[in-house]
């Protein structure tokens, strides 16, 4: 139970740029950094087409699926509705949420934090570490890789850090989540790819010793 609680409480709530996401592109004509890079191999440039997004976020320990949730995003306008059991709720993300959305948003960026994490590396206000090569955590193979650090102030969890690990085709195969105080260490994989509409997403992350899987299904892209 211990260890279930500690996996379902990795929220990756970060506070994003003002600036519409679909409005945001890599600039042309200038040396890329490694995060902009990380981000358009996994489609970042296609995301400006991107006019809605559905996905469901599930949550399995063992053979239970724990958590499970259905989101609809409307990118243009960022009007978010999730599904949950018998209940939808909706509303629009902007710089002002309202206290009784809260949760609702929290729940939103965890699970589309998970979902496009490598787009967060240009929409969000992240320090970027200095590439280097280092041991990944599950399959021990040596990998490039970098830390991504968030503020200790703003978001849900301020000063929450990731460990990214790539290949050369800059697709991350595993990272590590760490708390800000340093408390919780999490290293999951990034597995299952698949294509949509130019977005490569990985359907699924997965603990260790496999006892834990987070998983995406019916992802739409439109």
């Amino acid at each position: 139970m211990k260890k279930t609680v500690l996996l379902l409480s990795i929220l990756f709530v970060i506070s994003c740029k003002n600036e519409k996401r679909s409005e945001i592109s890599l600039e042309e004509n200038k040396e890329e950094t490694i995060a902009q890079e990380i981000a358009r191999a996994h489609g970042f440039e296609n995301f400006k087409d991107v006019e809605e997004i559905k996905f469901t976020f599930n949550v399995k320990v063992g053979d239970s699926v724990r958590t499970s949730r259905s989101w609809h995003w409307k990118t243009s306008n960022d009007e978010i509705r999730l599904t949950e059991g018998d209940i939808s709720r909706t509303y629009v993300k902007d710089d002002s949420i309202a206290d009784d959305e809260k949760e609702l948003d929290q729940k939103f960026i965890n699970d589309s934090y998970w979902l496009l994490f490598p787009f967060q590396l240009v929409w969000s206000d992240a320090e970027i570490s200095e590439e280097k090569k280092a041991e990944a955590p599950i399959s021990k193979k040596e990998m490039r890789n970098i830390t991504v650090s968030y503020p200790s102030e703003g978001g849900y969890t301020p000063g929450d850090s990731y460990e990214i690990f790539y290949e050369d085709d800059l697709i991350l195969k595993e990272w590590i989540y760490k708390s800000a105080d340093g408390s919780r260490k999490s290293p999951t994989t990034w597995e299952d790819y698949k294509d949509f509409n130019g977005l490569k997403i990985a359907r699924s992350h997965k603990s260790p010793d496999g006892s834990f899987e987070l998983f995406f299904s019916g992802i739409e892209v439109n």
